[in-house]
C-alpha cells in the first residue's frame, strides 16, 4: 500500500484500515514523513533501511526486499508493506512482488495511494492528460528514456528519484544535450510538509543550487519533444492528407504509384550520407550543414514509410504500430547475444548468428534465398559475399583480393577481347571482396567517386565557359586532372 507523498494526513483510509487489521507491518524506508506520524500513533513498523547500506546496487536491494517480504508472508500468513507515494507509480519492489504473485509464490493485494505525481501536478498546475506530461526515473534518464529534442511543442517531464547530487548532475547533463542552459526548470521538494519548497531555476544551476533529498522532484516544461509524439503527429498528418478535405494528390496514391518516390528518397538519403566524413559519427567535429541535410532527407524517407503504412491500414492489412512492433521484435530475436544467452563477441559471429536465424524465420533452404536479384550489381555481389562469409566461406583478406585484381588486369591486357566481359566481372567481384575486407561498401564507394567526378566535371564546364572555349578543346592534362581529382 501507499503512504502518500507527505504526512499521515495523506494516507488513505483503506491503507489505515490495513494497518489496523494486520499486525506484521513493513515499510521500504522509514525516511518518510508519514512513518514518523504513524509510529507516534503507536503503529509499529519495520523498515528495510539497513538493506540500503549492504546491497551492492539497487537491483540487489529491491530483489532482496521482495524476497524478504515473500518469506515473511509465508511465515506470518499475512503482512502489510507500505511504500512512499503510490505502490503503482515508480515502485520497483512492487513490480517484483507482482512477478512473485504471477509465479504463485505469494498472493498480492495492492491498496492504492496518493502518488507524489498527483501532488506535484496539483502544485504545478499541470494536467498530464491535456499536456501529455510523463513521469520518468531520474536514475535511468539516458538518451533512450529521454527520447527528446529541442524543437518546440514538446512533452513536459516530471523527473522522480532525484535524491542525490550525482543524480541531479546526470539529469542536468542529459538535458543539456537537448535544451539551452538557461531553460527554466522547477524543483519541487517535500510537498505537503511544513518545509515544502518549490523553486524555479536555470537548468545549468540544477546540481549547484539544489540540496536534494528523498522528496525531491524536478519538473521540465514542454521544450522536450518525444520521438513517439512526433511520429504520432506525422502519422495523423498523413491520415489527414488522405482523408476527406485533404490533398487530392495524396488521395490518389497507391502502393505502386509511390514506389518511385520511395526509391528517389532512398537515393537522396544515400547522397546526404555521402556528404558526411567517411568515419562519421567518429572523428572530426560534426558538419552541422551535412547532418541537417541528412535529417531532412531521412524525414522524406520516413514519410514514405508512414504513407505506405496508412495505405495498408486502409486495406485492413496492418498499421504503423505493426510495422514498428515487427521490426523491434525481429531485432530482439536476431540479437540473442544481447537479449539471450548466445555468445557472439565479434562482428563475424554476430552475422553468422543473424543469417542462420533469418534462414529459420523465413523457412528457406538457403541463406542466399532472400537476396533480391534486382539489386544493383555491386550491392548484389556484396550481399552474396557477406552471406558466404557468415558460413565460413570468406573470399579472403585484402592481399588475396589484390592478387585477384592484379591477375585479371594482366589477363585483360593480354587476353582475347571476347573474354573482356567475364574478366571485368571477376575484377569487379575481387574489388567488392577487397572493399568488404576493409569494411567498405563498394556501391557507396563508387557512388562517392561519381559524385566527386560530377562536381569536378561541372567545375570544368564553368571553367570552359569562362575561357570562352568548348569542352572538346581542353588539353589531355585537364582530362587526367578530372579523373585524378575525382579519385
Amino acid at each position: 500500500m501507499g503512504l502518500g507523498p507527505g504526512g499521515s494526513d495523506l494516507v488513505l483510509p483503506a491503507a489505515r484500515a490495513a494497518f489496523a487489521r494486520i499486525s506484521v507491518r513493513f515499510v521500504r524506508t522509514a525516511r518518510h514523513p508519514a512513518v514518523a506520524d504513524l509510529v507516534a500513533e503507536g503503529i509499529a513498523l519495520e523498515s528495510f533501511d539497513d538493506a540500503y547500506d549492504t546491497a551492492a546496487d539497487f537491483d540487489e536491494l529491491y530483489s532482496g526486499i521482495a524476497d524478504a517480504l515473500v518469506a515473511a508472508a509465508a511465515e506470518h500468513g499475512e503482512v502489510v508493506y507500505a511504500v512512499p507515494g503510490s505502490p503503482v507509480v515508480a515502485e520497483r519492489t512492487v513490480e517484483l512482488l507482482h512477478d512473485a504473485a504471477h509465479s504463485g509464490r505469494v498472493r498480492l493485494d495492492v491498496v492504492p495511494g496518493l502518488s507524489f505525481a498527483d501532488a506535484a501536478w496539483a502544485r504545478l498546475g499541470v494536467d498530464p492528460m491535456a499536456t501529455g506530461a510523463r513521469v520518468v526515473d531520474g536514475r535511468a534518464l539516458d538518451a533512450t528514456t529521454l527520447d527528446a529534442t529541442t524543437r518546440g511543442g514538446g512533452t513536459p517531464l516530471l523527473i522522480a528519484q532525484c535524491d542525490d547530487p550525482l543524480v541531479l548532475g546526470d539529469i542536468k547533463l542529459a538535458l543539456l544535450e537537448r535544451l539551452p542552459a538557461d531553460t527554466l526548470v522547477t524543483v519541487v521538494q517535500r510537498l505537503g510538509l511544513p518545509d515544502e519548497h518549490i523553486e524555479e531555476l536555470a537548468l545549468v544551476e540544477l546540481d549547484r543550487a539544489v540540496v536534494p533529498d528523498h522528496l525531491t522532484t524536478v519538473f521540465v516544461p514542454g521544450e522536450i519533444v518525444s520521438a513517439a509524439g512526433e511520429l504520432a503527429r506525422l502519422l495523423a498528418l498523413a491520415e489527414r492528407l488522405r482523408g476527406p478535405g485533404g490533398c487530392a494528390w495524396d488521395a490518389e496514391q497507391t502502393h505502386h504509384s509511390l514506389t518511385r518516390y520511395l526509391l528517389e528518397e532512398s537515393y537522396e538519403v544515400v547522397e546526404a550520407v555521402e556528404r558526411l566524413p567517411a568515419r562519421a559519427p567518429e572523428g572530426a567535429d560534426p558538419d552541422d550543414a551535412a547532418y541537417e541535410a541528412l535529417a531532412d532527407e531521412l524525414g522524406d524517407l520516413l514519410y514514405q514509410v508512414v504513407f505506405h503504412a496508412v495505405l495498408a491500414e486502409e486495406a485492413g492489412a496492418f498499421d504503423m504500430a505493426d510495422v514498428a512492433r515487427g521490426v523491434h521484435d525481429k531485432l530482439v530475436r536476431r540479437h540473442p547475444h544481447v537479449f539471450g544467452d548466445v555468445e557472439a563477441s565479434t562482428s563475424d559471429a554476430v552475422m553468422a548468428n543473424w543469417e542462420q536465424i533469418k534462414k529459420a524465420e523465413k523457412g528457406v533452404g538457403s541463406i542466399v534465398a532472400g537476396i533480391t536479384p534486382g539489386l544493383p550489381s555491386l550491392l548484389y555481389a556484396h550481399k552474396l559475399l557477406r552471406k558466404a562469409a557468415s558460413v565460413g566461406l570468406d573470399p579472403g583478406d585484402a592481399e588475396v583480393s589484390l592478387d585477384r585484381i592484379d591477375a585479371t588486369v594482366r589477363a585483360l591486357r593480354d587476353g582475347d577481347v571476347d573474354d573482356t566481359e567475364v574478366l571485368l566481372g571477376e575484377m569487379l567481384a575481387a574489388a567488392v571482396a577487397l572493399a568488404r575486407s576493409r569494411g567498405i561498401d563498394t556501391e557507396s564507394a563508387l557512388r562517392g567517386w561519381a559524385a566527386r567526378f560530377r562536381e569536378r566535371f561541372e567545375s570544368m564546364e564553368h571553367l570552359a565557359v569562362a575561357r570562352g572555349i568548348d569542352l572538346h578543346e581542353l588539353a589531355p592534362g585537364d582530362v587526367e586532372s578530372l579523373w585524378a581529382d575525382a579519385s
